[in-house]
């Protein structure tokens, strides 16, 4: 083939809007359609343009929304569907599971069914693709001398969350397996860098400690994840679509385990290093230990090997060097994070760590 059709799920999100950054550079001739619900954490500020591209569109609407999607794969000629959307934050699955099995089990069936009987209508092409993004939280928790995840590993989900995610896995593999749809799994660690909403870890530290407000930390900081930089995971998505085997899952990591409590403190150097009006500093003087998270898991590791082998992928950004860039980008672009400190996300943060959320500005 000399393009594709995408059909990009979530692309407002985090990961997504970083996937469609990075395809435009190096596949400049493709057709790229987002479907997005601009749920909280969709952001139109996070998106390249598309209405400006010829090839480009963006179409607000719930991926549960089957004559939509229906209508989206057939004008728009869709050959392949990389599927971002979900609900994704293990301390919201907590306080509220519903929205998680609604959109990532039964979102992703809907999606999955208007996907096969399009493909079925086309002939059931060979170079048709649904790209998974999954996430190593399925496998569930490692001990400390345990091996790393690989790809087959037992699924053990240790949340709600996780738990939806699995179900959508497994809904994907029965389609390849029963229908013989091309579908293409893939299992990432801890994603960082641009474009992340503040409730997770490394931006709530960054935007916190900017803000002079206190850097929650769960239980005793010592649970370990492994990090990979977004750009990094975007590469390896690309390598999955181009080489991966369908009906294959494959394992995405960045290959730098790390305590919690550690990385906070990491964090807390760079801000110290690169932002001189930081309302108090040190910044470590602003760590704060909380109730830890129910069923949190202590250790997740993964390993890359099977995608260095059959996609020719591995990491190349270097923790620190990437963890810096990101702390960076934050204190240079607080005209995107600070309107997404909301009364609702003051709310949630309340509910979450005891204290209002960081809105100050």
């Amino acid at each position: 083939m000399t393009s594709r059709r995408l059909l990009v799920t979530g692309g407002a999100g985090f990961i997504g809007c970083n996937f469609l950054r990075h395809w435009i550079k190096t596949h400049p001739d493709d057709r790229l359609v987002v479907l997005d619900a601009l749920t909280y954490a969709g952001n139109l500020a996070s998106l390249p343009d598309l209405q400006t591209r010829s090839n480009g569109r963006f179409v607000q609407g719930n991926i549960g929304d089957r004559a939509l999607v229906d209508s989206l794969l057939k004008t728009e000629a869709i050959d392949t569907l990389v599927h971002f959307a979900a609900e994704s934050h293990v301390d919201r699955s907590i306080l509220g599971p519903a929205a998680f099995i609604q959109t990532n089990i039964v979102g992703t069936f809907t999606l999955l069914e208007a996907f096969r009987e399009h493909w079925q209508q086309q002939g059931r092409p060979d170079h048709y693709r649904w790209l998974q993004i999954s996430t190593d939280e399925v496998y569930g928790s490692l001990g400390p001398a345990d091996p790393p995840f690989s790809e087959t590993t037992a699924y053990a989900p240790n949340s709600p969350y996780a738990a939806s995610k699995a179900g959508s896995d497994h809904l994907v593999r029965a389609c390849h397996q029963t229908y013989g749809l091309p579908t293409l799994i893939t299992h990432c660690s801890n994603n960082y860098g641009p474009y992340q909403y503040p409730e997770k870890l490394i931006p709530l530290m960054c935007i916190n400690g900017l803000l002079g407000r206190s850097l929650p930390v769960y239980g005793d900081g010592q649970n370990i994840r492994d990090w990979i930089h977004v750009a990094d995971h975007c590469r390896a998505l690309e390598a999955a679509l181009e080489k991966g085997i369908p009906g294959e899952s494959y394992n995405l990591g960045g290959n730098n385990q790390i305590k919690n409590i550690d990385l906070v403190r990491q964090l807390c150097t760079y801000l110290d290093d690169r932002a001189p009006d930081l309302p108090r500093r040190p910044a470590h003087s602003l760590i704060r230990y909380v109730s830890d998270r129910p069923g949190h898991d202590r250790r997740y590791a993964i390993s890359t090997a099977k995608a260095a082998r059959e996609l020719g992928w591995q990491p190349a950004i270097k923790f620190e060097h990437g963890l810096r860039h990101t702390v960076s980008w934050y204190l240079n672009h607080k005209h995107w994070w600070q309107p997404l400190l909301s009364a609702a996300y003051r709310a949630y943060y309340r509910q979450v760590y005891g204290e209002d959320g960081a809105a100050e500005t």
